[in-house]
C-alpha cells in the first residue's frame, strides 16, 4: 500500500496539491488499515486524508535546503530501475 509515498521535497516543479494528497490518502490507508471506508467511517476517514494532507504541506512549505531540486524524470527512471532489479524473475 505504502509503495506510491514517494519523497515530495526539493523537486522542480514542487510538489503539487494533488501529489501530497495522493501521499496522505495512502498514509490514512496504510495505518486505518481501510483501502476504503465503510460509510460509518467515512467521514472521519475523508476529514483524516484532509489533516495529513495540511500538515504535510505545511512541512513542504517549510522546509530549506542548499541541494539542487531533483529531476522527476531522473527520479522516475532510478524507481523503475530499482523495481526492475527487486522484483526480476530468474
Amino acid at each position: 500500500m505504502c509503495r506510491n509515498i514517494h519523497t515530495l521535497f526539493n523537486f522542480d516543479p514542487a510538489a503539487t496539491d494533488e501529489e501530497v494528497r495522493d501521499a496522505s490518502l495512502q498514509y490514512v490507508r496504510k495505518i486505518s488499515g481501510f483501502t476504503k471506508p465503510s460509510q460509518a467511517n467515512e467521514q472521519a476517514f475523508a476529514r483524516a486524508v484532509d489533516d495529513v494532507a495540511a500538515a504535510s504541506r505545511r512541512l513542504l512549505d517549510g522546509l530549506v535546503t542548499t541541494a539542487a531540486p531533483k529531476d522527476r524524470e531522473i527520479e522516475a527512471q532510478r524507481r523503475r530501475e530499482r523495481a526492475a532489479k527487486r522484483f526480476a524473475t530468474v
